[in-house]
């Protein structure tokens, strides 16, 4: 008799731990290799898992909205269809914890002020409180929301909103402030943020109070780009079975300007600035649920333009269907946001951390416009759009994103309305 244990995958390099969303199986089910068994959800992405065996499902080791740690048993598939016998393993990290048998790492000397912790914490949830200077007895005074009372990732993020935060480097006290709090009225809706709603909603509270945002503006001339994509438009679609959108032209454009901004495409870490090799482009995508992800462009600027429309359009088509893997969302260095896509003429969107800029696109307009000819200015009607640029201002300043604004607006105006392709 031959068992398999499927185990939590490593749903990307930075993912830790795992929550599962939904058993499409219950024990004593007979389970084909690729079908799908269960579905899982990151910080990043959700995922379905496939089984790697044909056999029958014979322990099941956590429930539904458990938090399970990458690489734990989560099941034992019996690949011979004998159910009969226990599996070899069948202690998990969740029983340890319901029976307190998890000890510390090691010994270590304690003082008066420093106590060995009495329960599991993930590898996240301590990466967190190392890195926020939250000590060990703070994280044991924490209620957590996981089994049997463990500490999940909102929990110790939640602490960080309710509380005073302190600075490592300089224990300075920072106030963080605290939402006010709303009684409904009556005849008031309540809707309860989905789980990929309140994601989006942490991420971007902490990017404004990581970020010091400033935000430029600049118009561009797009009337040669829309005369080429309206001629070319058809016969592009006719050849490569795919549209045409502004989207891949945007993006080239800002790969071939951030090669020449390297300030840009940039990290920050601590007081070091990590200038990015690769350009790897963020778009923000809007889903059918109402939320947002930002499947990621890899290397755009060695991408051809036929490329990047594929690239476009086929992870546009995967995010809106829910089939983006972990990898297509991870590893960005610049993003990109359309507000052209609601009728809007421009925005000042949030920096998606650890990234230090964001580029908003407008929609593209008729104007009127002064030109200058031979003979003197003429009012003439243009294709404009303005393009706003977020940027983190502690290693950015106006200067640079200045520069590579108009140097962005220069690259679309000068688009050759004869190009090829």
């Amino acid at each position: 008799m031959s068992k398999f244990e499927l185990l939590m995958p490593k749903l990307g390099e930075s993912v830790q731990e795992a929550t599962i969303i939904t058993w499409f199986k219950k024990a004593g089910d007979t389970v084909e290799e690729d079908e799908a068994i269960l579905e899982i959800a990151t910080d990043k992405v959700d995922s379905e898992i496939p089984s790697p065996v044909d056999g029958v499902i014979e322990k099941i080791f956590f429930e539904t909205n458990a938090v399970v740690p990458v690489g734990e048993v989560i099941a034992i598939i019996n690949m011979g269809g004998d159910t009969s016998a226990q599996p070899e393993k069948t202690e998990t990290i969740a029983e340890r914890i319901s029976t307190e048998e998890i000890k510390p790492e090691k010994e270590v000397k304690t003082s008066a002020n420093d106590i060995l912790p009495t329960r599991f914490y993930s590898p996240l949830v301590k990466s967190i409180a190392k890195t926020e200077n939250i000590s060990i007895s703070e994280l044991e005074s924490l209620k957590g929301s996981g089994i049997s009372g463990r500490v999940r990732k909102q929990d110790i993020l939640q602490y960080m909103n309710e509380s005073k935060q302190v600075r490592p480097d300089t224990k300075k006290e920072i106030p963080v402030i605290k939402p006010p709090q709303v009684i409904p009225s009556a005849g008031d809706q309540i809707v309860e943020m989905d789980r990929m709603r309140r994601l989006i909603a942490d991420h971007m509270v902490m990017s404004k109070q990581v970020s010091p945002h400033v935000c430029n503006f600049i118009e561009v001339d797009v009337t040669a780009l829309v005369m080429w994509r309206d001629k070319i438009k058809d016969s592009f679609f006719a050849k490569e079975k795919t549209k045409l959108t502004f989207m891949p032209v945007f993006i080239e454009a800002t790969a071939k300007a951030l090669r020449e901004y390297p300030g840009i495409n940039a990290s920050v870490d601590g007081y070091n600035i990590i200038l990015k090799r690769d350009i790897n482009i963020g778009m923000a995508v809007a889903l059918p649920s109402g939320n947002l992800i930002v499947p990621v462009v890899r290397n755009a600027d060695q991408k051809s333009l036929i490329g990047l429309a594929h690239s476009v359009n086929n992870l546009a088509e995967q995010a809106r269907t829910n089939k983006l893997s972990p990898d297509d969302i991870q590893n960005g260095t610049f993003t990109i946001s359309n507000f052209g896509t609601f009728r809007n003429l421009s925005g000042t969107p949030i920096i998606n951390q650890p990234q230090v800029a964001i580029l908003a696109t407008g929609n593209i307009e008729k104007k009127p416009a002064v030109l200058e000819t031979p003979t003197g200015d003429v009012i003439a009607i243009r294709h404009k759009m303005i393009l706003s640029l977020s940027y983190d201002h502690r290693v950015v300043d106006g200067a640079m994103a200045g520069a590579f604004l108009y140097r962005l607006k220069e690259i679309l105006e000068d688009f050759d309305v004869n190009r090829t392709i």
